[in-house]
């Protein structure tokens, strides 16, 4: 039986709360109870709470030691269903709701605040508008109306669900954190940076790459100064426009080399090096704050500590704790795999569901076995490469996955009209002219005609990617809500997630149960 209770915390650590009938109507006398993690924990039967924002409660039920199994988070709800209408944007609070659904003066969103090192989380921090009980229960009520307006609408009704997961997921893994080693991550710094000096210099290997690469230019150069470095080359008869890699590598000058190695280990320096591991690491644990659909296409990001930008290398010190064990796992090229169910493309459907490499089968049923151009025609499909060789093997892929392929155009072609698109369970892309536009028309100023060709071809090659992106990032989140109600029983506990990757932290005789757990719901 799906029973549903609302509740909103009271002053004084109180709740209000009532029984819910399935349009959203109370079922019941509406109750003031004085605790309110006592109010949620004696009724074990609700199968699923409603409440403004996980953000403001779920934190605060944990930490008095209440899980909750599902929710319904209005206020997440309300940004996905703006989304759906074309109004993202828009105030997103329960408040503004409200007044949209009362006819009142709407108020703007509270800003978010980002994690400070030593926090626990930001889901703390979010001061909200008050809004009254009733006013919430009316909010949700219409929102179930809204559902049954969209286009798909049991889709957008998992997605709500599925979104609403995600948070109390993001709660709980901010909660446990992921097990860090602070003393395996200065191990790693040493091993890579080499000894500190006094008075807070650069570490010795970082020195001595400097002077490598002040030595070959015949004069003192400050390779964290990119601009330092481009005079640098030019002087030395190189005319590069910027120092990223792959510029570097395709010119002949004994400073390449050692700038290559000084710009890695510097970022891992400045990015997570001993001051990173010293405001972010206690207890033995990392968090970072997630939280979930911080893109528009519905992919994760953190509040802080750069959490889903962590090197390979320094990932060495996530390490379990004595008689735990970490169980990782991720969905190996998960975007092509979704196209392939969003698409129905019988072909693709075909290499996809195979637990081998998708490029491979690609290459060998439309390359001639040639695994790299399969991979550059696959991710251009998907990305929007579409001239040069990138045409070419569009044209081989669309012969022989010709339904994956008019997916991915189709999105395009209506991104570039400036229509709606939406993922698989009805995410929906920003409107033409919302703010995402201009972070896509980046270059230099351009007359009025050509600015409007080149934001209708960029807002396509967004589209076209946010069909596949966005319905990849709605299965992960299907497929974390599946992967949490099924170690429910068990001591494991899921401590971090990144776009394809989920990494749960358990009891070493439960690690058996947590890999099917995860082999099950992939």
């Amino acid at each position: 039986m799906d029973e549903r209770w609302a509740v909103a915390p009271e002053e004084g650590g109180g709740a209000v709360l009532v029984a819910l009938h399935p349009d959203g109507q109370p079922a019941g006398e509406v109750l003031h109870e004085p605790d309110l993690a006592a109010a949620v924990g004696s009724r074990p039967q609700v199968s699923r709470w409603v409440w403004r924002s996980s953000s403001e409660i779920y934190p605060r039920l944990l930490a008095a030691g209440v899980r909750v199994e599902r929710c319904y988070d209005i206020e997440n709800s309300e940004t996905l269903l703006l989304g759906h209408a074309g109004r993202l944007g828009e105030p997103h609070s329960a408040a503004a709701a409200w007044a949209r659904l009362s006819g009142g003066p709407i108020p703007a969103d509270p800003p978010l605040r980002g994690v400070d090192p030593g926090e626990q989380s930001s889901l703390f921090e979010i001061q909200a508008e008050p809004v009254a009980f009733e006013a919430l229960l009316r909010v949700y009520a219409d929102q179930l109306r809204r559902h049954q307006e969209a286009e798909f609408p049991d889709r957008m009704r998992l997605l709500t669900a599925s979104e609403s997961s995600g948070w109390l997921i993001a709660a709980e893994m901010d909660r446990a954190g992921l097990p860090w080693s602070a003393d395996a991550h200065r191990a790693l710094l040493s091993e890579l940076l080499g000894e500190r000096f006094a008075g807070g210099g650069e570490p010795r290997r970082l020195t001595e790459l400097a002077d490598q690469v002040s030595t070959a230019f015949g004069r003192r150069v400050r390779p964290d100064l990119p601009a330092d470095v481009l005079k640098a080359f030019k002087q030395a008869g190189h005319q590069l426009t910027s120092t990223r890699r792959w510029e570097l590598q395709n010119i002949d000058h004994p400073a390449v080399e050692p700038l290559i190695e000084y710009k890695k280990l510097y970022r891992i320096y400045t990015a997570n090096g001993w001051t990173w591991l010293n405001d972010w690491v206690h207890d033995g644990r990392f968090r970072p704050g997630f939280v979930p659909g911080g893109t528009v296409s519905g992919r994760w990001i953190t509040n802080g500590g750069g959490g889903l930008q962590i090197p390979k290398v320094i990932r060495r010190a996530v390490v379990a704790d004595p008689g735990w064990r970490l169980v990782v796992a991720d969905a190996a090229q998960m975007e092509p795999r979704v196209l392939a169910a969003i698409s129905r493309d019988p072909g693709l459907m075909e290499v996809a569901g195979s637990a081998g490499d998708l490029y491979k089968a690609v290459s060998d049923k439309a390359f001639s076995g040639d695994r790299a151009m399969a991979k550059l025609a696959v991710l251009g499909a998907v990305y929007g490469q579409t001239s040069g060789d990138g045409l070419q093997n569009l044209a081989a892929l669309r012969k022989r996955f010709p339904k994956a392929v008019a997916y991915v155009d189709d999105a395009a072609r209506a991104g570039e009209e400036g229509k709606l698109v939406r993922t698989w369970l009805g995410r929906t892309c920003p409107p033409d002219g919302a703010p995402i536009d201009a972070a896509l028309l980046e270059g230099p100023p351009i007359d009025e005609p050509q600015q409007d060709s080149r934001r209708a071809r960029a807002r396509g090659r967004f589209t076209r990617n946010f069909v596949v992106q966005g319905s990849a990032a709605d299965w992960a989140l299907l497929m974390m809500a599946a992967l949490r109600q099924s170690i429910t029983t068990l001591k494991a506990e899921l401590v971090f997630f990144q776009h394809d990757e989920v990494i749960v932290h358990c009891p070493a005789d439960e690690a058996d149960q947590v890999a099917a757990a995860i082999q099950a719901r992939e």
